[in-house]
């Protein structure tokens, strides 16, 4: 992997990395299939003893259809820290990752993503969690699991001018 031009910009902890993953709302996803790439969107809950990402989504679909046939995916989570007016600057956090997708077939796994992915979205999980997470809606939404094996970061939280 080649390293960061600016070495003063990098994140150099994992658990850095970690909350920013924990804190944003969704990621972006990065795939290829026969050399055509495609961009996704994924709300998402991560899980920090597993190191994977999980998320759900139609049973069917473009996304499916690529993850199936080519299972290597990069992504983002990007916390924005806005725009500096009059600086041309923008502060940010971001957290990239690789890794492999896997769709879950296992119950049990499937009702652990999805209080994963609750537990990191809602302001209220236990009520989410008691009226949605029937044994109906878990066996019949599709939940996919990224186990991460790279991550990085960079962030700037300043402005720095530079000429």
């Amino acid at each position: 992997m080649r390293s960061l031009r600016r070495k003063e910009k990098a994140i150099k902890t994992k658990d850095e990395m970690i909350a920013i993953l924990e804190s944003v709302e969704y990621v972006t996803v990065a795939m290829c299939l026969d050399n055509e790439p495609y961009l996704v969107t994924l709300s998402h809950g991560y899980d920090r003893d597993r190191n994977c990402l999980y998320f759900h989504c139609a049973q069917e679909g473009k996304k499916v259809d690529i993850m199936r046939k080519s299972i290597v995916v990069w992504g983002q989570a990007l916390l924005d820290k806005g725009y500096v007016q009059g600086a041309c600057d923008h502060l940010f956090a971001t957290a990239q990752f690789r890794g492999k997708v896997t769709f879950v077939d296992e119950l049990a796994e499937k009702r652990h993503a999805l209080e994963v992915m609750i537990e990191g979205l809602e302001g209220e999980p236990g009520k989410v969690k008691a009226t949605q997470l029937t044994e109906e809606t878990v066996k019949s939404v599709l939940v996919g699991r990224i186990d991460i094996d790279y991550m990085s970061g960079k962030k700037s939280e300043e402005v720095i001018i530079s000429l």
